[in-house]
């Protein structure tokens, strides 16, 4: 038997690839008046991430909702009960999706989307088995759509096309194994440096690798800290440097300066050859090239390799993501397979062939002036957010190249289920993505607010101070405000 609820891990598009997004809108305004019956759950916090005074609530087991598969009864297929099932099944969890979708904000996937002309390729088995450049034995594959979306990015990351090596990842974090991967190629003996506010995965890469580990304290917006670097730098002078910089930091989606840490090599007498940098770009490494005034990600300085997620700002309905890296690089990881009739320099071995041509689909839909005009939207409708949560009183911070706001964590830990928000000890995040519009925020806020007036309603109670995380001057605790 089934069970009556649905657990919810991963949030996907309100529309398949079917349907257009007219119909999932419309959809979506007739289940927001419904009261949805599922139990639903939020997304397990990353490890890893320190956690000041709370400790990490994970959600709930889903072993004890999860769906049974059983087998066909003798005469299912005369009377198709088991068809009718299923699809009744199906049907209700598309449901689950679409209300989860309403009340999506605290991860950073970009849900406005239509792939429905996409629909006819879904009947191949597309994968792109070992190098994006060789093709093997296997023919159905992308490689046309997979490579037409790497030259993209090289020409964004201004690398010329014999210079550089690539492929369309299963995910961000294959991304950072891979680039971290190449940088310890590079340099066997080398000392991984990432700033303590990194995604998990770069110290998951550590672990896989057995590779020392320095974390570097951060500034109070989330950035590396240099000063701090520079000393830890200093202490292993013997011994090559790979670096980690972020493009955009997990919670407080902040932006290391990579000038900076390039400056901060070169004082400590590493020369270039003596070092490699991986930029983990997952969200806003596609975002800032569109930012005005922004620093530049670039192969023209002496950077190693760039990842980023093509599920997130791209809107890619499944997980995956984009490493570039340089060809003289990548070299060391090659090795010809015979069984495949190709190369191989890649993490996995079976690659999603259907991810590059959603990619390809998006970039050439919309360009570099389509995203340009989303990024611009994003991060007017963060500083609008921003604003209002000060206005209404509540600790809030937004830094300067960033559409992610971070703010005081929401007491009810149902309220945070509710939303699906990402939480690090006092302090929960929103992720402005393309698809979350004001009317969506104001919903969100108001929603804050009347919780707020109940949960410290008692003068006794009374929000947390978030001077520590987000600084005095966004805190708006009864000491600071």
């Amino acid at each position: 038997m089934v069970g009556s609820s649905f657990e919810v891990q991963s949030v996907l598009s309100h529309g398949s690839t079917v349907n257009g997004k007219s119909v999932a809108m419309q959809e979506m305004m007739t289940l927001a008046a419904e009261e949805n019956s599922f139990d639903l759950t939020a997304v397990v916090e990353e490890p890893d991430l320190e956690v000041k005074e709370k400790e990490i609530v994970l959600g709930r087991n889903v072993h004890t909702t999860c769906l049974a598969v059983t087998e066909p009864d003798a005469d299912d297929e005369s009377t198709g009960d088991k068809e009718a099932h299923m699809a009744s099944v199906l049907a209700r969890y598309r449901k689950t999706l679409i209300e989860r979708t309403r009340h999506h904000l605290g991860y950073p996937y970009n849900l406005d989307f239509d792939y429905g002309a996409l629909a006819q390729l879904q009947h191949f088995s597309i994968n792109n088995l070992g190098d994006p450049f060789i093709e093997s034995n296997y023919g159905v594959h992308s490689r046309q759509f997979e490579v037409g979306v790497l030259d993209w990015f090289a020409r964004l990351w201004e690398i010329e096309k014999d210079d550089y090596w690539g492929y369309i990842t299963n995910c961000g974090t294959e991304g950072n194994l891979h680039g971290i991967l190449v940088g310890r190629e590079v340099h066997p003996d080398g000392i991984l440096y990432a700033s303590k506010e990194s995604h998990y995965s770069v110290f998951k890469a550590a672990r896989m690798y057995r590779m020392e580990c320095v974390k570097v304290a951060t500034l109070v917006t989330g950035e590396i800290d240099c000063t701090d670097f520079k000393t830890k730098l200093l202490s292993n002078k013997d011994k090559p440097a790979i670096i980690n910089v972020n493009i955009g930091t997990t919670v407080k989606g902040a932006v290391d300066d990579l000038d900076l840490v390039i400056q901060t090599l070169e004082e400590c007498g590493f020369s270039h050859d003596r070092f490699y940098i991986h930029c983990d770009g997952a969200l806003f490494g596609l975002m800032m090239p569109f930012v005005k005034r922004a620093p530049k990600v670039s192969f023209k300085k002496p950077i190693g390799s760039v990842s980023v997620s093509g599920h997130k700002f791209v809107g890619c309905p499944m997980p995956c993501g984009v490493q570039i890296t340089r060809l003289q690089h990548v070299n060391a990881l090659s090795s010809n397979v015979e069984y495949l009739a190709s190369r191989d320099a890649t993490i996995m071995g079976s690659r999603n062939g259907h991810a590059p041509i959603f990619l390809w689909y998006t970039l050439n839909r919309k360009g570099y002036k389509g995203f340009q005009k989303e990024v611009q939207k994003c991060l007017r409708n963060a500083h609008y957010l921003k604003g209002r949560l000060m206005e209404a009183g509540i600790s809030a911070m937004l830094n300067e190249l960033s559409s992610t706001v971070v703010f005081e964590r929401p007491r009810d830990e149902e309220f945070v289920r509710h939303w699906q928000l990402a939480c690090e000890g006092n302090m929960a995040h929103i992720v402005v993505m393309p698809s979350v519009t004001i009317e969506k925020l104001d919903y969100f806020s108001n929603e804050l607010v009347h919780a707020r007036s109940i949960w410290y309603k008692d003068e006794k109670d009374q929000p947390p101070c978030l001077a520590e995380d987000v600084g005095i001057e966004n805190c708006c605790c009864a000491l600071h405000k």
